[in-house]
């Protein structure tokens, strides 16, 4: 146990925080948006998965970073169109199609790599993002080393979170998102459009979700693999909960779910008596199980969440 307690006051233990927390706040913040609007999307591990296969794909047959980043928040934006299509538009289950989007999305990345790069012993890989030092900042001791000496979409997370909170508290755009959110009804009466404004909070939610996407698969593995989100979209769903619908305290929740999973690498690699491996990996989905479960209790959901909205019912 003294070996895992030295191990957490390292440089290294607090910069794989941040790295692990990046995929899972840029997934949080998109579910999030989507939920303050009114609409839960459960296609949010499938649209992960999908734009981390098409962002590396582009990058790998490209020789572009930026242009694989590019294809997967696209990509993640038609997927959230079409979740929004479904339960905005069409006002049908966001559960049913969410669950669906998930599958669908989930069968086409299998589908589409199989398809491009065959069935191969070793699988592609490409030459990921480079951690990208800030000049003076990075010199600070051990926070310095952790914080900003980081890749670029680590920058992008970080900076994410507050322009979200301003997006959603300082703009006319996030009072209408949080309009539609709580009282549709009224917000129609105010001249907003509530199909409109859903709309285009899910397909910003589905930009975000494949950011989470591209940074997996460029940043932190740089190679896709069907395991390659491993439920961090599921994971983000209920951070959304346990941050009360907030982006800063659903960045927190990210943040303290990837110190969990970052210290239970340290155990494993401690080699703690004769622990199955697998119990470490359960550690973090257990703790995100319990806080879920214990903050879900006064936790004050939108008003109009999965509640489709019919200008002409009254």
């Amino acid at each position: 146990m003294n070996a895992v307690f030295e191990q957490i006051f390292q440089v290294g233990f607090l910069a794989a925080i941040i790295r692990i927390a990046t995929p899972l706040a840029f997934a949080t913040l998109g579910e999030m948006f989507s939920e303050r609007a009114g609409v839960l999307n459960l296609g949010i591990e499938g649209i992960m998965l999908l734009s981390a296969m098409a962002g590396f794909t582009a990058a790998s047959l490209s020789g572009s970073l930026w242009f694989g980043v590019l294809v997967a928040v696209l990509t993640g934006m038609l997927m959230g169109a079409l979740h929004a299509l479904f339960t905005v538009v069409l006002g049908l289950s966001q559960h049913v199609c969410g669950i669906g989007v998930t599958l669908f999305s989930s069968g086409l990345a299998y589908f589409l790599y199989r398809l491009i790069f065959g069935q191969q012993s070793v699988p592609p890989a490409i030459k990921g993002f480079q951690t990208l030092p800030i000049p003076i900042f990075s010199d600070i001791p051990v926070l310095g080393q952790a914080v900003f000496n980081q890749f670029a979409l680590v920058y992008m997370a970080i900076l994410a979170i507050p322009l979200a909170a301003f997006v959603l508290y300082r703009t006319p755009w996030g009072l209408s998102v949080r309009m539609v959110g709580e009282n549709p009804r009224a917000a129609d009466s105010a001249g907003v459009s509530v199909i409109a404004t859903r709309f285009q909070a899910v397909i910003l939610g589905g930009a975000l979700m494949g950011l989470a996407g591209a940074f997996l698969t460029m940043a932190q593995f740089n190679a896709f693999t069907f395991g390659v989100v491993s439920g961090r979209g599921w994971v983000a769903i209920a951070l959304v909960v346990f941050g009360r619908w907030d982006p800063w305290r659903s960045a927190g929740a990210a943040l303290l779910f990837a110190f969990v999973d970052a210290l239970q690498l340290r155990m494993q690699a401690s080699g703690l008596g004769h622990i199955p491996y697998e119990a470490f990996l359960m550690l973090p989905f257990i703790f995100t199980i319990v806080a879920m479960a214990i903050m879900s209790r006064n936790a004050v959901a939108p008003s109009a969440l999965l509640k489709p909205f019919r200008r002409e019912e009254r």
